[in-house]
């Protein structure tokens, strides 16, 4: 990886995250089997992939929808982040269930 491309998540690296991650939930699930070094092979490629991206959006729904990749990239950001994912998807819950109450209550609906 260039300098100027370090941190970006273009067409090809997204890609290949997106690549991966589907084989991990697959063997995450049951639906392939992994020998151990396999799996450690296939989570370590991801880790390296993930290991130096900047999140964007594409990257946010690629984790939202791959649980067992979301948990790797919050463990290898976890020294600054934290459990960066998880907060946030409690907090936009809480919001939308807050903003649906509201709407009921206005129109008369709340029960």
């Amino acid at each position: 990886m260039t300098p100027s491309t370090e941190g970006a998540v273009g067409p090809g690296k997204i890609q290949t995250i997106a690549m991966l991650a589907g084989l991990l939930e697959s063997v995450e699930r049951g639906f392939h089997r992994a020998e151990p070094d396999g799996y450690r092979r296939l989570a370590d490629r991801l880790r390296t992939e993930l290991a130096d991206v900047t999140p964007d959006e594409r990257l946010r729904q690629l984790l939202a929808a791959s649980p067992a990749t979301a948990e790797i990239y919050e463990n290898l950001h976890y020294g600054h982040a934290g459990l960066c994912l998880q907060p946030v998807d409690a907090a936009v819950r809480a919001e939308q269930a807050a903003t649906a109450l509201i709407a009921r209550v206005r129109s008369g609906t709340a029960g």
